[in-house]
């Protein structure tokens, strides 16, 4: 499961890694929680040019009786998307790259659970591979959501924790973006887990398990004991 993470990149160095036409305005962020409005890179239809766009944390299909489902559906499991009703037709036609640089997972230590955080060696961002959704509330209007989508562990995550977010590599972005492509046997393959040199993990305090902290220090490695 992932359940929190962190974007606090600049605008210009996401433009770059994602391929946008214009650096976003964006928030750092130390402490994203599910139900939050957070970033994501689509193609919204064949031809078009990425776009970044603010949506749910917490798909919510197009055919749900009310938004609520969405609480249940912040992460989507690689090995089963095809087959859930909720994602498998997001997997065929609405792709997306959840903008991060780290990630939090929490590991067991006899009755509490201790938080790492996770991040590529050079602290740039990276994506994660997600599906989006829109559903049409009568009395609201549309909401757009997503989810992200979970792998097994690399060697690095595996003594933490027993999932990771599937991240795509940056030369396959084009292909999980492109919404053209509905063959999910040249999807799913760039679902597997991180090579094991991109990422280092550290522990890092308890700040981070309540989502209304949002600071720079739920990021910090935590101080030896």
């Amino acid at each position: 499961m992932c359940g929190r993470y962190t974007i606090s990149s600049p605008g210009d160095v996401v433009a770059e890694v994602f391929s946008l036409d214009a650096p976003p305005e964006l928030a750092a962020r130390w402490n994203v929680a599910p139900t939050q409005h957070v970033p994501v890179v689509r193609v919204p239809a064949p031809g078009a040019p990425r776009e970044l766009a603010l949506v749910r944390w917490g798909l919510v299909p197009a055919w749900a009786k009310d938004a609520a489902i969405g609480n249940r559906l912040i992460n989507a499991r690689a090995e089963t998307l095809a087959e859930k009703p909720a994602f498998r037709g997001p997997l065929k036609r609405q792709r997306c790259l959840v903008v991060a640089d780290g990630f939090y997972e929490w590991k067991p230590e006899g009755k509490r659970k201790q938080p790492w955080l996770f991040r590529r060696g050079d602290g740039r961002p990276f994506g994660i591979a997600g599906l989006w959704s829109r559903w049409t509330d009568p009395a609201t209007g549309d909401l757009e959501s997503c989810t992200l989508v979970t792998t097994t562990p690399n060697a690095v995550l595996a003594p933490v924790h027993d999932r990771m977010p599937a991240i795509v590599a940056r030369e396959q972005f084009a292909l999980w973006l492109d919404p053209a492509i509905f063959d999910v046997a040249r999807l799913l393959p760039l679902l597997a887990p991180a090579p094991d040199d991109l990422l280092r993990g550290f522990p890092v305090g308890l700040a981070v398990n309540n989502p209304a902290h949002d600071r720079p220090e739920c990021a910090a490695p935590l101080a030896p004991s």
